[in-house]
C-alpha cells in the first residue's frame, strides 16, 4: 500500500470517527488530507521510500481562529491516534521530513511553501518562488474540506499563475535550451570537454522538462521527481523517455538528433498555443518573441534568462 492509500485508509478508520466523536461542533470546519513534502504526496513512494518518514498519518488544516478555539485539543486528539496502522510504523524521521503530518493552521501550512498565508499575491511571488515549492503545496489529495478554505487556496496556486509570468519563464527556458543543447553541447565536444558536455546535457534536460511543465500550465516538482512527474502531463509528457535517454551513454550523433527533435517539439507547441509564429529551428528567436508578448513592462524588461 502506498503512502496516499495508507493515509486515506487511516483517516477513514480513525481520523473521521475521531472528529465526529470528539469535535462534533467543529468537524465541518476541519480539512483533512495528505499534501506537501515527500514522495508519498506525489504518489512516487515505493519500498525504498520506507526507510524514513513513512508512517500512517494525515494532515488536519484549520483556520487561525479555530486554532485559538480548539487547536490544542485537536493536536492532543491527533497525537493519541494509533502509532501503527496496516502493519506500518514510523521507522526513522529525517530532519527535512519531520512534522509534515498532524494539525496545521491553513496560513502556517501554505506559508512554508509560498512565504504568504495563502497563494502567491504579487507577480514577483509567482516569478521567484521555486516551482517545486508550489508543486508541493498542491500535490497529494484532500480527503475532506467542508469549509472550503484550504481548497480555495490550493486551486489558486494550481491555476492562478499570471500569464505574463508564465511567458517570462517560457522565454527563459527557451533561451537556456538553445544555449545549452543547440549551441554549447557540440562546442564542448569539439573542445574535447566530455565532462562539460555531460553537464550541458543535464542542464538542457532540466530546462526542457521545465518548459514542458510550463506549456502544460503546471508546477515542476523537485529535480529528482521531475522526469517521472513529466510522464503524467498530457502535452509532450511522453518526451520524458527521450530526456532520460539523452542522459544515458548513447552515441553523440543520436543525442544531437534528440536535442533537435525536442526543440522542434517545443517550437511546435509554442506556435500551437499562439504564443509565437513559426520562426525556424533555433529556439533563441522564440525566446525573444515570447518575451515581447508580455504585457507587464516590468516583467518584460527583466533579463530574459532568469537565474536558476
Amino acid at each position: 500500500m502506498r503512502g496516499l492509500e495508507l493515509s486515506r485508509a487511516f483517516w477513514e478508520e480513525y481520523g473521521r470517527p475521531m472528529l465526529a466523536e470528539r469535535f462534533p461542533e467543529y468537524q465541518n470546519r476541519i480539512a483533512a488530507g495528505l499534501v506537501g513534502h515527500g514522495s508519498e504526496c506525489f504518489g512516487f513512494d515505493d519500498e525504498i521510500s520506507r526507510d524514513h518518514d513513512f508512517a500512517p498519518g494525515f494532515c488536519l488544516w484549520i483556520t487561525e481562529e479555530d486554532e485559538r478555539q480548539f487547536g490544542f485539543r485537536l493536536f492532543r486528539a491527533y497525537a493519541a491516534l494509533p502509532a501503527e496502522f496496516g502493519g506500518v510504523r514510523l521507522k526513522e524521521s529525517s530532519a527535512m521530513g519531520s512534522g509534515k503530518k498532524g494539525v496545521h493552521t491553513i496560513p502556517e501550512f501554505y506559508s512554508f511553501y509560498t512565504g504568504r498565508k495563502g497563494a502567491p499575491e504579487e507577480w514577483q511571488d509567482w516569478l521567484y518562488t521555486p516551482s517545486f515549492y508550489l508543486a508541493e503545496a498542491v500535490n497529494g489529495e484532500v480527503f475532506s474540506d467542508p469549509l472550503g478554505k484550504f481548497t480555495e487556496i490550493r486551486e489558486t496556486i494550481l491555476h492562478g499563475m499570471p500569464e505574463d509570468v508564465r511567458r517570462k519563464k517560457i522565454a527563459s527556458c527557451a533561451i537556456a535550451m538553445a544555449q545549452t543543447g543547440q549551441y554549447n553541447y557540440k562546442r564542448c565536444l569539439a573542445h574535447g570537454e566530455s565532462g562539460a558536455a555531460a553537464l550541458v546535457l543535464s542542464r538542457f534536460a532540466e530546462h526542457c522538462a521545465d518548459m514542458v511543465f510550463l506549456l502544460n500550465k503546471a508546477h515542476a516538482p523537485y529535480y529528482k521527481w521531475k522526469l517521472r512527474a513529466m510522464r503524467r502531463l498530457p502535452l509532450l509528457g511522453d518526451r520524458s523517455g527521450i530526456l532520460e535517454a539523452l542522459l544515458s551513454d548513447a552515441p553523440f550523433e543520436q543525442k544531437s538528433d534528440w536535442i533537435e527533435s525536442l526543440c522542434a517539439d517545443v517550437t511546435g507547441a509554442l506556435a500551437a498555443q499562439d504564443l509565437v509564429p513559426p520562426l525556424g529551428d533555433y529556439l533563441e528567436p522564440y525566446a525573444y518573441a515570447v518575451n515581447e508578448t508580455i504585457e507587464n513592462s516590468e516583467i518584460r524588461n527583466l533579463h530574459i534568462m532568469l537565474a536558476d
